[in-house]
């Protein structure tokens, strides 16, 4: 008994040298955030720490400075007021046309249900592959929680394609009822199609059987509830934007007509008639006719 103290304390001192060499090694464990600092967070990465990082200024749209988009602005409020009310709700994705107000629909329903406990988590793509922590972490808070991942595109073979797949609703373990997913892709099916695929009868490459291929490339955007389709706008819809952005901006009705034609050509050398398009104009055209009314003023 007398050899066996000195042999169990020389081990422990070997275990204790060797945990202090593992020990820097080890992921640090990831911070709580503090809740009470912001309405919208990132999740970040430093080194081999995964963080939640508060949004200090969140973006100040509201619904109601989204033009031309009333059906779509519609489903997806009503959607997240269900949400926000504790009732069934659905994960979604906005497809479509760049620059048409599919993130700043997102943003804008954070302004309108903040109040009401609702809070956004903003995952980069590459990020995807932690969804499973954040989860963890959030799941039994009393805030409402949609996480937001923007341009979301998966190339074959993408780890994180399976880890968002995981997270919708392809696990053993249920989703935490007050976590949904909301995406924006400029693509519905969010992996790339290749016309070859098109003849399940065609070989393609090594796959025997192509057509469950394509399966699985759709099976994605089928786990979310709610598709919503934003298409380029006309020359009155995109005019109508203008117009509201410049309002916003402070410039009067005459001054709002007559920028009609300097959008327009505005609108012609982007390529574009979006939305983005629109607020860009505003801004540069009411930033210099105000710079001209202040020197016309002195």
């Amino acid at each position: 008994m007398s050899d066996a103290l000195p042999q169990l304390a020389a081990f422990l001192a070997r275990a204790e040298k060797l945990l202090e060499r593992i020990e820097p090694l080890l992921p640090p464990a990831s911070p709580m955030p503090d809740w009470d600092a912001a309405i919208a967070f990132r999740w970040r990465k430093r080194g081999s720490a995964s963080y939640l990082q508060p949004v200090s200024r969140p973006a100040p749209i509201r619904l109601q400075d989204l033009q031309d988009i009333d059906e779509q602005k519609a489903r997806i409020d009503a959607n997240t007021r269900q949400f926000v009310a504790g009732q069934p709700a659905n994960n979604v994705l906005l497809t479509g046309a760049r620059g048409s107000g599919k993130s700043s629909l997102i943003k804008a329903l954070l302004n309108e249900y903040a109040s009401d406990g609702l809070r956004i988590i903003e995952v980069e793509k590459h990020d995807l592959v932690d969804l499973p922590d954040i989860v963890d972490l959030i799941e039994n808070r009393p805030e409402r929680f949609i996480i937001f991942c923007d341009d979301l595109s998966f190339d074959a073979g993408d780890a994180t394609f399976k880890a968002l797949k995981v997270v919708l609703d392809g696990s053993i373990a249920a989703a935490p009822e007050n976590v949904l997913i909301y995406a924006t892709s400029n693509r519905r099916h969010l992996m790339p199609e290749y016309f070859e695929e098109n003849l399940e009868t065609h070989r393609v490459g090594e796959e025997i059987h192509p057509g469950e291929a394509i399966e699985e490339k759709v099976s994605l955007s089928e786990r979310f509830g709610l598709w919503l389709s934003f298409y380029p706008f006309d020359q009155d819809a995109y005019l109508n934007i203008v117009a509201h952005w410049l309002g916003e901006l402070g410039c009067k009705d005459a001054e709002i007509a007559r920028a009609e034609r300097d959008a327009l050509n505005w609108a012609l050398q982007r390529g574009s008639r979006s939305g983005r398009v629109a607020w860009q104009f505003a801004k540069d055209w009411a930033g210099a006719h105000q710079k001209a009314r202040t020197r016309r003023g002195r």
